[in-house]
Formats: structure tokens, sequence, C-alpha cells
């Protein structure tokens, strides 16, 4: 029994330190990558049902070391033993908006909050993401949607995201940065690259006269495409019938065109079983 909870103890040690070097690397890429500057940003990692490994507040993420992270619990109270490293920093002035997320999501690990240049300055020009144009950020992210505007740091921040957290790995928070989310960490910041490449195109893409739309037949295959691998959100073919044109149901059909309807629904229900 003890040589068992001997070896259980040094797997959570170990799934600790491989988070805390996970989470230094990617705040360096963020810092590299531009999607943060100075002390901006922040990265968290669910450590169990109760333990959130966080980065502190007021420390460049991109020069950060692995024993300066701390680990709180789900309010918000510091549950680790303050060392040399980590002893007079804070958690993340944006904690509750990092909690909320595990809150309202069981199945996220990983949680970044980054202010991707280019991303945010469309929602200061009242950009809306939720366009089905880029093939690739359909399937991934979804439609983006943006938060009202709420004070950075603050309980508004948490509120304006608790809803659309539910049924969104990729947000944007009006005129502040982003927030994505996914199973573990390393692909909640894969989700932010995805974001700002995408928020690049999109923004060429109205310099030179216009983002096209792709066809509602063609975005119906990516919405199945991100069915079959497991990325769908409760809403989402809701949310891709109002933005881009699906037919999700026609009123009062025939009775020929509600069976061919109907036939189908079920080919692209079994079709969506298989990863092709």
């Amino acid at each position: 029994m003890n040589g068992f909870a001997s070896g259980y103890r040094n797997a959570l040690n170990a799934k600790e330190r491989e988070l805390r070097e996970q989470i230094c690397k990617i705040g360096e890429l963020m810092y590299r990558n531009s999607y943060i500057d100075g002390a901006s940003g922040n990265i968290s990692a669910r450590l169990s049902e109760e333990r959130i490994l966080a980065t502190p507040s007021g420390l460049a993420k991109g020069f950060m070391a692995p024993d300066q992270l701390i680990i709180v619990d789900m309010d918000g109270s510091r549950v680790d033993t303050p060392t040399a490293a980590n002893a007079h920093l804070k958690p993340t002035s944006e904690l509750a908006m990092h909690l909320e997320c595990y809150k309202q999501r069981p199945d996220v690990n990983g949680v970044v909050h980054a202010h991707p240049p280019t991303s945010v300055a469309l929602t200061i020009a009242g950009y809306d993401f939720r366009r089905c144009v880029v093939p690739e950020a359909a399937v991934i992210l979804g439609l983006v949607p943006t938060a009202p505007y709420s004070t950075p740091a603050s309980v508004e921040n948490r509120d304006a995201i608790q809803q659309l957290i539910r049924e969104h790995d990729a947000i944007m928070l009006s005129h502040h940065g982003s927030l994505t989310v996914a199973k573990t960490v390393w692909d909640a910041y894969m989700r932010l690259e995805t974001l700002e490449h995408t928020a690049k195109i999109l923004y060429m893409a109205e310099m030179m006269g216009g983002a096209q739309a792709i066809a509602p037949h063609q975005v119906e295959k990516l919405v199945e495409s991100r069915r079959r691998l497991g990325l769908e959100r409760p809403g989402d073919m809701e949310r891709f019938c109002a933005a881009c044109g699906l037919a999700l149901a026609k009123a009062a059909p025939a009775a020929g065109d509600d069976l061919e309807a109907r036939v189908r629904a079920v080919v692209r229900e079994v079709l969506s079983e298989f990863v092709f």
C-alpha cells in the first residue's frame, strides 16, 4: 500500500512538473509570436478536480521559470507551499475568468488568455468573427463570438464569458483579448495560434475587397468534419445555419421534400461516424 501510494504521488509530481514546463514554453511562444507584451496574458492548467496551476500576476510570461507558477483551489485560494521563487508572487489577476471556464466545462483542462493584436484590432473595428470564410478555422474553432466589453481583471470579465464558454472553445473579449480552452493547455494554445492566424487572413481579405463566404453546401461538409473530430459544441448547427446560410429546417415542406430531407439527415448521421 505504501509503495502504491508513493508511486501515485510520484506520478502526480511528474504530471505537475510536465505542466509547469509546458506552461512556461507556451508563455515563451506567446511572447515570441507577439500574442502578449510585457506582463500581460495568463495561462492555467487543471491538476485535479480541485487544484489549478496558474501563472502569477505581474510577471513577464515569456521569461517564466517552472517554480514560479502557483497552485490555487477552485475558490481561488492559494494552496501550495510558497517557495523562494514564488513566495512574493500572486495568482493571475484574471484568475476568476479561468476558474469560471473550469467550473462550466469539466472537459476543459487548459485555459489561455492572450492579447493577439490583429484579432483584438478587429473587435475594436466591430468586426464579427462569426463568418464562414476560412475552412480550418470553421472546423477547429467553430464560429467565434465576441463578448461585450468588460473591465479587464474584473468580475465583469468573468461574467462576460460565463454563458459563452459553455458552447465555445474560443472567445474574443471586445477591445481586450482572446480566451481559448481545450482538453489540454497545449491545445488551448494551438487554438490561439489558429485564431490569430485566421484574423490576419480576414484582415488582408477585407483590405483586398472583402472576405467572400464559403458556399453553404461546402460549410455543411466542414460542420460534419467538426463533428467527426469530436469538436462539435452545443448549438453549433443552429449557429452555422444562422451565420452561413445552412438549411437546418424548412417551413411547411412538401411531403416528398420532407422525406428527402429526412433521408439526407440519416445519411449524414451515418457518415459522421466514420473518419475519412
